[in-house]
């Protein structure tokens, strides 16, 4: 058993709080957000919060370890009462407490964070020396093995009742040939850097066309139960926030090339579409599911790079909305509030699908339903439009890191992995502007 005895806090973040403690802060609500701290105080080489001179936001450096970054974008990184969130650093896996900035290394890095659990303040990890799953009490650092994996298999997904995990593997010992290993740009490292040498990787991985195995692992019994067969590459699982027996599933591969987006029950039934294109080089991706867990939403071009939405789909009444953006605006990953009054967007540079002059930005968006006058029915796409607000100016931060934004549990922050100060932390900018700002 692996128990936690580190109480670690950013210093930055501490002196950064030490303004806050008279004011009566409520239970659960996030400190970095009603700060009135001077505009820098740096620890060490780096600042701990600054306003951003060109939009009037405050931002937070949030973690303190060089390297540090949060989940992926689509990934519960918060505990279910909204208290902590849990990142990645060079050390192993930490718990952030939101509204004190203390932080505890949880795991060391042999764990490799899966996601947050939705019933209990558990994260569930893989270690990679036994190639099994774990459950890692984020309260108290207790870390428990649950199951152990198929040879080969990875797992990414836990559902929303916590009893099953879902994962792949490549059946036999076919591997893809892609010619050269990962390539990653000089400088940086991590989770969400992308290789430089990522479209061709994943050309050759659509072409191999191995056989793949979807199944998922009972948590509690170690059970496996085999949902699909497939020569298509099947990739980024994400089960349901609500619903503990549906889950998302990909056919990975460059976009305008695949019918991307699907949903399987548990049991291996309903497995369908989500997204028909109905244009050549029409792509769809980086899908997340709603706080709901009915509504999944994804960037949406028609065609590639030159018209753009961010589009939704209800599983339960099959309305979709298209809320349209322009060019600078477009984002390599969204995120939703619960309500969905407010979206976010981490931009993109020159180089990205987009091709914005402009779009080095985290972006916030009001979203404004169109009105409509004429035929309407409940079969027809809903359409909308976004209407952005800059939060934070990203020219100094490199985009093969992909920033990977969420919203903090009571949407006052908008959450985000940065190398802009160099090594990469986990900010968060304040979505109303600071005084003055």
């Amino acid at each position: 058993m692996i128990r936690s005895n580190f109480h670690l806090a950013s210093a930055g973040v501490r002196r950064l709080l030490l303004g806050l403690l008279a004011v009566g802060l409520s239970t659960g609500a996030s400190a970095f957000a009603q700060t009135t701290a001077p505009t820098t105080q740096p620890a060490g080489d780096f600042p701990a919060t600054w306003i951003d001179a060109d939009t009037g936001h405050r931002v937070h450096r949030l973690t303190s370890e060089p390297g540090s970054s949060g989940f992926y974008f689509n990934i519960n990184a918060y505990t279910p009462d909204g208290k902590q969130m849990v990142y990645s650093a060079p050390d192993g896996v930490h718990a952030l407490d939101l509204a004190s900035g203390k932080t505890r290394l949880l795991a060391p890095r042999t764990m490799r964070a899966i996601v947050v659990g939705k019933k209990t303040a558990t994260v569930f990890c893989i270690n990679a020396a036994e190639h099994a799953i774990y459950a890692i009490d984020i309260n108290t650092g207790d870390a428990r093995k649950l199951a152990a994996l198929p040879p080969r298999a990875s797992v990414s997904s836990v559902n929303a009742d916590e009893t099953l995990a879902a994962g792949t593997y490549t059946e036999g010992n076919a591997r893809a040939d892609y010619g050269a290993a990962s390539v990653l740009p000089p400088g940086l490292s991590g989770p969400l850097v992308q290789p430089l040498n990522k479209a061709d990787m994943m050309e050759k991985r659509l072409a191999a066309h191995l056989p793949m195995v979807l199944f998922t692992i009972n948590l509690q019994t170690g059970v496996q139960t085999t949902l699909l067969h497939s020569t298509d590459w099947i990739n980024h699982l994400l089960f349901s926030p609500a619903d503990p027996t549906l889950l998302m599933y990909c056919h990975e591969g460059p976009w305008q090339k695949v019918d991307r987006i699907w949903n399987i029950r548990t049991d291996g039934s309903q497995n369908t579409l989500i997204h028909q294109r109905t244009m050549a080089m029409e792509i769809a991706g980086h899908e997340f599911w709603g706080v709901d867990g009915k509504t999944l939403w994804y960037d949406l071009q028609t065609p590639k790079g030159e018209d753009f939405f961010l589009a939704s789909y209800n599983v339960e009444t099959h309305e979709r909305r298209w809320y349209h953006m322009q060019r600078n605006e477009w984002s390599i990953h969204f995120n939703v509030a619960s309500d969905e009054s407010i979206f976010c967007g981490d931009g993109g540079d020159p180089g990205q699908v987009a091709r914005a002059p402009d779009g080095e930005w985290i972006e916030l968006f009001h979203p404004e339903m169109l009105g409509t006058s004429g035929v309407n029915s409940k079969d027809l796409i809903q359409p909308g439009v976004f209407h952005s607000e800059h939060l934070v100016n990203m020219s100094k931060h490199n985009y093969k890191l992909e920033p990977n934004v969420r919203f903090s549990p009571d949407h006052k922050m908008v959450i985000f992995t940065s190398n802009m100060l160099g090594p990469s932390f986990v900010f968060g900018v304040e979505v109303e502007k600071a005084a003055g700002g």
